[in-house]
């Protein structure tokens, strides 16, 4: 079954023949039939469709979508031009110029980081409007486990940036010595003063890129 329009149809393609992913698919028609559900259905896997499997080299991970109005796009941690930036956003923003010294961006849009090879994946894919982790064990689970797990087989390094519990659960499946692990709290403003406020993700990343003859992420949003 073709569903991202790219390689990661061939690494996930097993797994959206399953009973399970039509289970997870009909509960999304039926909650997308009478409720606000973010982001848009043609939106879910934009994530995805930006970075292809082959030229993933970093993934942040997240907990589930933005669940207010015009903020969720399929980018975690993202909203497009002229949504107000998200106060996770705000904190990730602060962290990256303490870190690197990017100036603060005047805008909430990171498909500059996804075209660079930066996977910006939720744990969970959907979300229904005002109602945070609403659509978790509803089968996202597995398609975004099975995601990471394919990740782990890649034989050319890549960083993984786990940010707060539901992210760090899927630390289980990056078995493989090869690949950096930077964890920290969620940058949300209940959390982000508990760890991840000077854990400098950002340049730590960079470095290992660079130390495996990467090219780094230019991480200034503009």
């Amino acid at each position: 079954m073709k569903i991202i329009g790219n390689d990661w149809d061939e690494h996930l393609g097993t797994l959206f023949d399953t009973e399970e992913y039509q289970n997870l698919r009909n509960f999304l028609d039926e909650e997308y039939s009478h409720k606000t559900i973010y982001p848009l259905k043609e939106n879910i896997y934009n994530a995805l469709r930006l970075t292809s499997y082959k030229d993933t080299k970093v993934v942040i991970l997240g907990q589930d979508p933005y669940h207010e109005p015009n903020q969720a796009h399929g980018l975690a941690f993202s909203v497009n031009k002229g949504v107000d930036i998200p106060p996770s956003l705000v904190n990730i923003y602060k962290e990256l110029n303490d870190d690197l010294g990017c100036p603060i961006a005047g805008h909430g849009n990171l498909t500059c980081w996804a075209s660079q090879g930066v996977l910006l994946l939720n744990a969970v894919l959907t979300v229904e409007r005002a109602k945070a982790n609403s659509h978790k064990d509803k089968g996202w689970e597995k398609v975004t486990d099975k995601v990471i797990e394919e990740l782990n087989k890649k034989e050319d390094p890549i960083v993984f940036i786990l940010w707060g519990n539901n992210a760090r659960r899927k630390k289980e499946f990056i078995t493989n010595p090869i690949h950096l692990i930077i964890e920290s709290a969620h940058p949300s403003p209940l959390s982000a003063y508990h760890g991840f406020f000077g854990s400098k993700p950002f340049s730590r990343t960079n470095n290992f890129l660079i130390k495996n003859n990467k090219r780094p992420v230019d991480w200034k949003v503009i």
